[in-house]
């Protein structure tokens, strides 16, 4: 992973590189953004860096050995941990080494994944998963070795928030005092659920959400589609890179038309209809369900803009401007449009959680209906 790899972010890439080049590098960083943000990818690409026989001004060679096998994220002293569930003594070790083959999968091919991929990637649906004590313990016992290949050692954590408490304490002071060249790398998108010692002991290092214009290059510079639907999946993702690439095989011209027709049957009230919408929405896959309900998100976003006049905020463009347009103030005020913006977040939620589409549906339905009757 190159820094080059990642879509924009020129500011974050910059800061990383000077920190290195100026020996000013914290010896444990937290990396920490919103979900479908670079953070692993930005861990990645610094480990390459630091790993790099050649690097430049802006960037890894690309090149050298060590840059090669970062592809393959397959350099010795390159350490992984990550969630695992609890498992038997027998067979430990063959496991693990399973898991670790496992998840340099999952990261070369979902780099902007989140947990609910690693655990669908990894078949550990229902099962609790922790970063344990044990594991901990491997980590202070391979960061005590010396290195490979004499340069850097890197210990990434990914899930750092799945973390026991015991095994968060047991790391606190290696975190703190680490051996010479050994840098920690934490990700994660949920800060908050971090012990505070852990926080006190690395410095933050915020990746912001990608904006629309670095989602809509990236797509059309990698080939995954052509600019007009880059343009409106870089509207639906809202910063996810995630979500973007999600989008790319599920997002069609009419998808905003769809939420146009939907709306308009609860507008006229056409409750037969409106439940064959439902039975079809279940029986489409959870992410082109969950893609629906982003799209209604979306809508819902800007018509909120056009209620307090805020048209240069508005993302949409021809047909899809005049509907919100017309829907706007007229249809659905302010209040109900805010109302129904939690709604919608909360059907989204209930998908991930494997919810009953239908029900979901229904009752998102039933909300609309009655938001646009509170406006007749």
């Amino acid at each position: 992973m190159l820094f080059a790899d990642i879509p924009g972010l020129p500011e974050t890439k910059e800061n990383l590189i000077n920190a290195v080049k100026n020996n000013h590098l914290a010896h444990a960083l937290l990396f920490h953004g919103p979900e479908g943000s670079a953070s692993l990818t930005m861990a990645l690409a610094l480990s390459t860096y630091l790993f790099c026989q050649n690097p430049g001004e802006k960037d890894s060679c690309g090149e050298c050995s060590f840059c090669k096998r970062m592809e393959k994220l397959i350099v010795p002293d390159l350490n992984f941990a990550f969630p695992s569930i609890s498992k038997d003594k027998e067979g430990e070790e063959d496991e693990k080494n399973n898991e670790l083959a496992n998840w340099r999968t999952f990261a070369l091919e979902q780099p902007y994944g989140n947990m609910h991929d690693f655990i669908y990637f990894n078949g550990f649906e229902k099962k609790q998963l922790n970063i344990s004590k044990g594991a901990a313990r491997k980590i202070i016992q391979s960061l005590s070795l010396m290195s490979f290949e004499g340069g850097y050692k890197v210990m990434l954590i990914w899930g750092v928030e799945y973390l026991h408490p015991s095994a968060a304490n047991s790391l606190l002071k290696i975190i703190e005092e680490p051996p010479a060249k050994t840098v920690f790398m934490l990700v994660t998108s949920q800060p908050d659920q971090l012990l505070t010692t852990i926080l006190s002991r690395t410095q933050k290092v915020m990746v912001r959400a990608f904006s629309d214009e670095e989602v809509k290059n990236h797509l059309v510079e990698s080939g995954q589609c052509e600019s007009k639907l880059a343009e409106q999946i870089s509207m639906l993702a809202d910063g996810d890179l995630r979500a973007a690439y999600r989008l790319v095989n599920e997002v069609e011209d009419e998808q905003v038309s769809k939420i146009r027709e939907w709306f308009l049957l609860c507008y006229s009230k056409k409750l037969k209809d409106l439940f064959d919408l439902a039975d079809n929405f279940h029986k489409i896959d959870k992410e082109a369900q969950k893609s629906m309900i982003l799209t209604g998100l979306n809508v819902l976003r800007e018509i909120m803009l056009k209620n307090f006049s805020l048209e240069e905020l508005l993302r949409t463009t021809g047909e899809d401007r005049g509907f919100i347009e017309k829907i706007s103030g007229r249809v659905l005020k302010e209040t109900h449009v805010m109302e129904l913006y939690e709604s919608f977040n909360e059907a989204h939620y209930h998908l991930e959680r494997n919810g009953n589409a239908k029900m979901i549906f229904t009752d998102l339905s039933m909300k609309v209906l009655l938001s646009m009757a509170k406006t007749n």
